[in-house]
């Protein structure tokens, strides 16, 4: 198991590859904080896309019924093991909130083009 913080030119490419590969994948979203405390989102839903806006500095996790907002994400890292693929996604927004993606099985991505 590996955690890398992504750089910020590197999220919207990130994401798509992951969106492109995701098939079937459930995701359980929790956020935390000091002034909320751990609260879980969304447990072992339809996981169908991420997507970084640069733009509106947003990342938007598309779940069945229901979307998920990052504002004004500071870090992202992911939770990658060369064997198994992704794990998790966790980023950190403007507030200081965590905001963690865990998925039940992981997710096997390619190389990026280019590598």
């Amino acid at each position: 198991m590996a955690t890398r913080k992504l750089e910020k030119s590197e999220w919207k490419d990130y994401f798509n590859r992951v969106s492109k590969e995701l098939g079937t994948k459930l995701v359980e979203i929790e956020t935390a904080s000091l002034d909320i405390g751990d609260q879980v989102e969304a447990e072992w839903i339809a996981f169908q896309g991420i997507d970084y806006d640069p733009k509106n500095d947003l990342v938007e996790v598309v779940l069945d019924k229901l979307d998920h907002m990052i504002r004004h994400p500071q870090e992202v890292y992911v939770d990658e093991d060369p064997a198994e693929g992704l794990k998790s996604v966790e980023a950190v927004d403007g507030e200081g909130r965590k905001h963690i993606l865990k998925l039940r099985s992981p997710l096997a991505l390619p190389e990026p083009e280019g590598a």
